[in-house]
């Protein structure tokens, strides 16, 4: 699968080592978004440094589960990462996915844990703003149910807004996965930034009362996930890739996951 890493070496050392770890009761779940490994890799066109080998090394340190996104132009991701993934990822396999129909395939193929349908564009640098599930609900509909069908978790990424939040119920959703990206592009507006947190926590407390698993991502880090994590309560997981990859150059994913999993903690 991916040569020269010894999967099984690693995993029984890791198991074997004394973690220290806060509560359990109040943490945000993390989701690792090993994307960026990949772009790394692609960026040489060669088989290093491996996104399978990163997610598993995360998981060892405590993530929650893996995340991919699996675009049309393979700019990062590729098939066999995914497919690999499928095999070794011992938490959950979350696939991120435009609704193309290629993609779609691939997805009731693989059968991995879980998808999370995004919008996409090829001329986009990443994902910009959440699906709008009242206006693609005609392609949503049909391929929920092919997932709830063959027991795949159904979650949309969309923009914090009490109408998205409800179409994504109506449509058979498990989740959603409240865009997060204008919330940390306020960094330097605090008035602005704070009714974005108050956007969010009435979405993330409309989900619970709709059944639905509240997640959040998109631009979060070591410094505004504190502020997320103090003021909108309820949050389940939280989908965070770029700037742990980013972390990882200096202190390695391992560390960098642990870092990131003490900031996820509810006081």
């Amino acid at each position: 699968m991916c040569r020269g890493f010894d999967f099984a070496g690693i995993r029984a050392y890791y198991v074997a080592l004394p973690h220290s770890r806060k509560s359990m009761a109040r943490r945000i779940k993390l989701g690792f978004n090993v994307d960026h490994v990949a772009t790394v890799r692609q960026a040489r066109r060669i088989d290093q440094p491996d996104p399978v080998a990163a997610a598993l090394l995360a998981e060892l340190a405590g993530a929650d589960g893996i995340t991919v996104h699996l675009r049309e132009d393979r700019r990062h991701i590729q098939d066999r990462d995914v497919r690999v993934l499928k095999q070794v990822v011992k938490t959950r396999l979350n696939l991120e996915m435009g609704l193309a129909d290629e993609i779609q395939k691939i997805a009731l193929d693989v059968v991995p844990y879980g998808v999370t349908l995004v919008p996409e564009k090829r001329q986009e640098i990443t994902t910009e703003g959440g699906l709008d599930a009242i206006a693609e609900s005609s392609r949503i509909a049909p391929f929920t149910k092919q997932c709830r069908d063959k027991g795949i978790d159904v979650s949309l990424f969309i923009d914090p807004e009490a109408l998205q939040v409800r179409k994504a119920k109506e449509l058979g959703a498990t989740a959603v996965e409240m865009h997060t990206g204008t919330y940390c592009e306020y960094h330097r507006d605090p008035a602005r930034r704070a009714k974005e947190l108050t956007r969010l926590k009435v979405c993330v407390e409309l989900a619970k009362e709709l059944g639905l698993e509240p997640r959040v991502g998109h631009g979060l880090d070591y410094v505004n996930v504190e502020d997320l994590v103090r003021n909108v309560s309820g949050i389940a997981e939280a989908n965070i890739g770029h700037s742990i990859v980013a972390r990882a150059v200096f202190v390695g994913i391992e560390q960098a996951i642990r870092e990131m999993r003490e900031l996820l903690v509810y006081g």
